[in-house]
């Protein structure tokens, strides 16, 4: 399912008018143009949306716990509208030739760039990303950003199909 581009009105391009679930925000649609134009391959992880926003209410002879937390992070994680934007960008790469690679995210945030050594030990806190093998620092997000591209790149190299994929 793809959005579709925003019917224009006059002579402004500016003027949009949204009429499939984006809202008055054009900000996903620009954003999504701008990147199809720049760039022939992205890469991102292919995050399980749906199991990350399962409802933690349990059953009535074993009730969930934190049930009013992980429904307002549910909430959040929806309202960011991630698949959205992905199904949005996917439409903008293929519609240039380029295409969209989606990536196992399992581990990309605990495994060192430098040396590849995976380790819960290796993210002190949310934002720091510090290797007990090799030493190696970073940012956590900039480091999970190349391991991302390092793993879509190796796995993609050898790919034939020029449309998304995803790569395990």
């Amino acid at each position: 399912m793809f959005f579709g581009e925003p019917a224009q009105f006059g002579s402004d391009a500016d003027s949009l008018r949204w009429s499939d679930g984006f809202g008055q925000d054009p900000t996903y649609f620009r954003l999504g143009t701008s990147i199809g134009e720049t760039q022939a391959v992205v890469y991102v992880e292919d995050l399980p949306i749906r199991n990350m926003t399962k409802s933690a209410r349990g059953t009535r002879e074993n009730p969930g716990r934190n049930v009013r937390q992980k429904s307002g992070l549910n909430r959040s994680i929806l309202s960011q509208g991630w698949g959205t934007f992905l199904s949005l960008l996917e439409y903008k790469l293929l519609r240039r030739g380029g295409r969209l690679v989606r990536v196992d995210p399992r581990n990309t945030s605990r495994t060192c760039f430098a040396c590849k050594h995976v380790a819960a030990e290796n993210r002190p806190d949310q934002a720091t990303f510090r290797c007990v093998l090799c030493g190696y620092e970073d940012h956590a997000d900039t480091n999970a950003a190349n391991n991302i591209l390092r793993a879509g790149q190796a796995r993609s190299a050898c790919s034939l199909d020029k449309s998304s994929e995803f790569v395990a």
